[in-house]
């Protein structure tokens, strides 16, 4: 497959319509001069509005592109100082600063006398935030954000200096995570053993920080009129179509569907694995005891590989990450010194965001760039949208994007895995894999309900209760006998805990709405893969709900829908079982 752009010529960033072409964000007395100036224009006309709408949207672009370098830099590299201070200057110079600015500016937008001439459809959601965003704005809040914004630092530069050392090799744990798929089980349990005696030597550290965290939040949440930190998140997240309860719902309706489910595949495990009793390190090696799939040798092959399933699928995808590839927006393999994690950054001014991840070489790798190539589509697809605030959907959406590229791919896995025994391996695996993210996602949402509910708990009472919610949902087939130290710990390995509050719950959602796009796509599939496109390209100018409707699908958590999508899932891991 030829890996050159069909449609998308190199995106060149747009001409700037307000600010000079030349002007870089350097320090707070640059900007000051143009946030003022927002602020004191005067508005004489509907489209003395629009234009004042345009300009700021224009700025938010351009603070958004160049907060997203110094995160990415500091990001690959957590050992210079350098990029670190460069990335915390901004949260902490100009961040705080321009805050005020935007509550001036929103309170400015919504007094306007020619507001209502704008256009519905346009605006709609774009004014629904803005006005939730002046009911959440407290000055007094912006001093606690800075000291959150840096603390929350702390966790990736924690996590990204663990390594171990196995055979004596020094590597982190991502790749020493890899051995968890070695068919030995000695080698398996000694990986596990290193990685998690590894996490305990922060355990006391991770705690102290999250402890921490909660206290912040838990006072920003009362300052802005909260009784707790999860309803002032469910409303700062713009959480305008479903609330905690339904939550709630979901976590049981999870327990009832999902978690039968996942007993059974562990069970299954077990018996083909011929042992009397699971443990931790034998939940990744594949039952049959083969060798661990290695779909790829080097990030470069991975990348190759993946643009190749992008274009057999269709040529605008492909198109995407040949674009980002050509454009040095790709940081892929793990390497000493780097964050964990990945993520798909997206850069607001030129359009064309940023891939980060720490790829070893195992089929987890292979579903992360899948999933984070699907982020960066919906960053093409939103590109052109005027307002800077209409290409930034809700995680619920985003989430969509990224998981369905997933399932939409999976018919050309043989890229990586030309050996049918291999493939039907691999598609097994993830498939397994995604009925797995529900519990798991139940586990870490629940967790946050319980922590923020209850701000003041002791560090006790918050290992109970996270053991408490864990055994609900996760490994109950599993023998921990002698391990029973390490399950208090467990939540700390979540990124998203620390850094991203209350953003979870989406990704089961999101799941749902992927295997709804994967099983229509089974019988449709030019009808289905355009309505995916459609529904990204709408970026956040409709309600959620609208936006799955454009994708042919239900935004729906009801316990008879994951009965129907589950049952779904089930049926086509039957089918593997046949071939």
């Amino acid at each position: 497959m030829e890996n050159t752009p069909k449609t998308l010529a190199l995106p060149k960033r747009k001409t700037r319509q307000y600010l000079p072409e030349d002007f870089e964000v350097t320090d707070w007395a640059s900007l000051e001069p143009i946030f003022e100036e927002l602020k004191n224009r005067e508005i004489t006309s509907l489209p003395d509005l629009e234009k004042w709408i345009a300009d700021r949207s224009e700025l938010e672009s351009v603070l958004s592109e160049n907060m997203a370098w110094r995160y990415i830099k500091m990001t690959c590299d957590t050992r210079d100082e350098a990029l670190t201070q460069a990335f915390q200057f901004f949260v902490t110079e100009i961040e705080p600063k321009a805050s005020p600015y935007d509550d001036a500016f929103n309170r400015k937008l919504v007094e306007s006398p020619f507001i209502d001439g704008l256009d519905e459809q346009q605006y709609r959601i774009y004014l629904r935030g803005v006005r939730r965003a002046i009911e959440l704005f407290r000055e007094e809040n912006i001093p606690l954000q800075t000291e959150i914004s840096t603390k929350q630092q702390q966790y990736g530069a924690i996590a990204g200096a663990m390594t171990v050392t196995l055979d004596g090799e020094e590597m982190t744990l991502q790749r020493a995570a890899d051995r968890l798929k070695q068919t030995g089980r000695a080698v398996r349990e000694g990986a596990y053993l290193a990685i998690q005696g590894r996490r305990l030597e922060d355990k006391d550290k991770l705690d102290e920080l999250y402890t921490e965290l909660v206290q912040l939040r838990h006072r920003v949440a009362q300052n802005a009129g909260f009784d707790n930190f999860r309803d002032y998140m469910f409303a700062a997240l713009g959480r305008f179509d479903y609330g905690p309860q339904d939550t709630f719902s979901f976590h049981q309706a999870i327990k009832e569907k999902v978690v039968p489910v996942t007993r059974q595949i562990d069970r299954s495990h077990k018996e083909m694995l011929g042992l009397d009793t699971l443990k931790p390190w034998d939940m990744d090696v594949d039952p049959s005891l083969l060798p661990p799939l290695e779909p790829f040798k080097t990030g470069e092959e991975l990348l190759s590989k993946t643009i190749d399933i992008f274009y057999r699928l269709d040529s605008f995808l492909g198109d995407c990450l040949v674009t980002m590839r050509e454009m040095g927006h790709l940081d892929l393999e793990s390497r000493k010194g780097k964050a964990p994690g990945g993520y798909n950054y997206p850069l607001d001014e030129i359009g064309v965001p940023f891939i980060f991840m720490n790829a070893t070489s195992s089929l987890r790798d292979v579903v992360t760039l899948l999933h984070e190539g699907g982020h960066a589509v919906h960053s093409f697809l939103t590109r052109d949208l005027p307002l800077n605030a209409a290409k930034h959907p809700p995680s619920e959406v985003a989430e969509l994007a990224s998981m369905s590229m997933e399932l939409l791919t999976l018919d050309h896995w043989n890229v990586f895995f030309p050996n049918g025994e291999d493939l039907v391996r691999a598609k097994r695996q993830h498939l397994e894999g995604v009925l797995e993210t529900f519990p798991w996602v139940a586990t870490i949402d629940k967790f946050q309900h319980w922590v923020y509910e209850h701000p003041n708990h002791t560090v006790e009472e918050r290992h109970q209760n996270w053991v408490r919610i864990y055994e609900e949902f996760n490994l109950q087939e599993v023998d921990w006998s002698g391990l029973e130290h390490l399950k208090p710990y467990i939540w700390q390995k979540q990124l998203h805990l620390y850094e991203v509050p209350f953003y979870y719950i989406e990704y089961a959602m999101a799941q749902l709405g992927a295997i709804a796009v994967w099983k229509r796509f089974k019988t449709e599939p030019e009808a289905a893969l355009e309505g995916y496109k459609q529904a990204l390209s709408l970026g956040y100018t409709a309600t959620i709900g609208e936006i799955y409707a454009a994708a042919g699908i239900r935004f729906d958590f009801s316990s008879d829908y994951i009965q129907s999508l589950v049952d779904f899932v089930k049926d086509e891991l039957a089918q593997l079982d046949q071939k």
